[in-house]
């Protein structure tokens, strides 16, 4: 099924596991895509900033979506597309649609700086890989070096009835998602799904903003499949509770040049993939890091069992 304007819920955003010597490590995709249909989240984004898609080959990145997207039976997939060219761009978009992807996410060049610059690129990449892929327009400033502004958001939007979602990870962004949901109730802006990212970092009031649910890569997206059902219901202090209890580990998960790394770490800690390696170049966690992070996890397991990995580990033995 395409993706449309009505998605919500917690889209994950999935790293891409290597094996040790930098081979794709095709198992822990599989374990990695149950784990996320597992928790609830209702899809899963691939190729993503946090997926090292730059260190992949066309053919690569092709195989790794295309895997994504056949064991995701119950979700929908969204694949990163976004690439130097349109060849490439258009070459990925169409081969990850035709093997049963729902969309494609689209992040702007960093060279971008004009309102009409901005504009006139997405403009071209809709040409570029057709009008009937519906897609996800990326808002990274912080990482991207592109301000979008809601009034350029808005227009992008308009401009191009192929683009569905806002994926909005703007620091701070608390303001335009207010300002894009007036623009709604105003009639200026077609309907639109917003799901946020930066880690989760500001889900909890992101969610009392407008926004549709959560598209980021936390290492507990579980947590983040709780928060937005929570906020959704109206439980708003139990909302607060669990994401408060989660905010340590999500702060230092959030650190620029390691992130990763610590997502990675947990995800092998909690069984999901087999090997915390990056492909080269990447960060690797200092033993005081691992530490660190550890100690987080037995923080947390006092509020949330399910950070109790050493209590997972002793019942599986």
């Amino acid at each position: 099924m395409k993706l449309t304007p009505d998605a919500a819920g917690t889209f994950a955003i999935a790293p891409t596991p290597f094996h040790p010597d930098g081979k794709i490590d095709e198992a822990s995709i599989d374990r990695l895509t149950d784990f996320y249909a597992e928790v609830g989240c209702e899809g899963v984004t691939v190729l993503g900033i946090l997926g090292e898609a730059p260190k992949l080959d066309a053919a690569e990145a092709e195989a790794v979506a295309v895997r994504f997207v056949k064991r995701a039976t119950s979700m929908q997939v969204i694949v990163g597309v976004s690439a130097p060219g349109f060849a490439t761009m258009r070459a990925l978009a169409r081969a990850s649609m035709d093997a049963g992807a729902a969309g494609v996410m689209i992040a702007p060049p960093p060279s971008l700086r004009t309102d009409e610059q901005i504009t006139g690129y997405f403009r071209q990449a809709v040409e570029a890989i057709g009008d009937d892929i519906p897609w996800v327009l990326q808002d990274y400033p912080l990482t991207l070096s592109v301000v979008m502004t809601p009034d350029v958001i808005r227009r992008i939007v308009m401009e191009n009835p192929s683009c569905v979602m806002l994926k909005h990870e703007d620091w701070p962004g608390l303001e335009k998602i207010s300002r894009l949901r007036e623009y709604q109730k105003d009639g200026s802006l077609r309907p639109l799904s917003i799901l946020t990212g930066n880690g989760g970092l500001f889900l909890d009031f992101e969610m009392e903003r407008g926004a549709d649910g959560a598209m980021t890569g936390y290492c507990f997206p579980d947590m983040l499949v709780d928060v937005v059902k929570l906020s959704k219901a109206g439980q708003r202090d139990l909302a607060h509770n669990l994401f408060d209890a989660h905010l340590p580990l999500i702060r230092y998960e959030q650190q620029q040049g390691v992130g990763l790394a610590v997502r990675k770490y947990v995800l092998k800690k909690r069984g999901i993939i087999a090997s915390s390696a990056q492909r080269k170049p990447g960060s690797v966690l200092s033993e005081t890091a691992r530490e660190e992070v550890d100690y987080l996890l037995s923080r947390l397991a006092r509020v949330d069992k399910r950070a109790d990995l050493e209590l997972r580990s002793n019942a599986a033995e």
